[in-house]
């Protein structure tokens, strides 16, 4: 069992949903991105996504997008996602890192050398929200032969066949996307649609489902974690630390964990 199965195995005993936390790598500058991710892992994230910064990040809104600007205009690459990794593993040896990269990236260094590098670095596996399943083989090849975990999104548009799909190719758990637009905080969800997509998906699937894209309270969390498997907060947490405000990251980081806490039973 890895350690993300093994994350989702321990939550599930308690009764707790995961707090998937996502920062940008170099933003607004190496330092600072690297004390807001310590700030997050000592502020109760279960699974920590980091950003590798990109110059075309598609699924991203705007918060998240001039994130990858300052960390492109910053220098920061591929080497300097590689020692933070490294920096995050020394900082714990038991929560799960995975990389949310765009493929292009991936497909310019060479599949096989990109998750080479990121295994020898201490993270667990990637997100990569521009690659289909149908579109996943040789990635998928290479994550199974290094034991590291791909992890496929679902939108809220996946038919049900196309959830079976995705379920088939997905390692460990699904990313379930809240709305069919970008990444960015907000202030309401579609809660009862997203309850029924995690419905249909539990149909055809047994793996575990956070939902993401929007997540930005307690109660969302708390909500959202009362029917699926935890929740992913991305442009909240870079937001703050894109400001500095690390007090503030760490408060709020503990307040949605608590909404994690409060929804599920064992």
């Amino acid at each position: 069992m890895n350690k993300i199965e093994s994350t989702f195995k321990r939550l599930k005993e308690r009764g707790e949903g995961a707090l998937v936390s996502y920062m940008m790598v170099g933003y607004p500058s190496l330092e600072d991105s690297l004390k807001a991710f310590e700030i997050l892992i000592e502020s109760g994230s279960d699974i920590l996504e980091v950003g590798f910064p990109f110059s075309d990040p598609v699924a991203d809104g705007p918060t998240i997008q001039v994130a990858h600007e300052i960390a492109l205009k910053n220098g920061v690459g591929l080497k300097d996602v590689l020692t933070a990794t490294k920096e995050l593993r020394s900082l714990s040896s038991d929560i799960p890192i995975l990389i949310m990269t765009y493929y292009n990236p991936m497909f310019k260094v060479g599949i096989e050398r990109f998750c080479s590098s990121f295994k020898e670095a201490g993270c667990d596996g990637f997100i990569v929200p521009d690659l289909p399943p149908e579109e996943s083989g040789e990635l998928k090849r290479v994550c199974q032969k290094l034991d590291l975990a791909l992890v496929m999104l679902a939108s809220p548009t996946s038919s049900r066949e196309r959830l079976k799909l995705i379920c088939e190719t997905t390692d460990c758990f699904t990313y379930m996307v809240s709305v069919t637009r970008t990444t960015g905080a907000r202030k309401t969800l579609p809660l009862e649609d997203i309850k029924e997509k995690v419905r249909i998906y539990r149909d055809v699937c047994s793996k575990p489902v956070v939902v993401g894209f929007g997540v930005s309270s307690k109660d969302q969390a708390r909500e959202i974690c009362s029917f699926a498997d935890g929740v992913v907060v991305g442009s909240l947490f870079v937001k703050l630390s894109g400001e500095r405000q690390f007090n503030k990251l760490e408060s709020v980081c503990k307040e949605i964990k608590e909404g994690t806490k409060t929804g599920r039973s064992a």
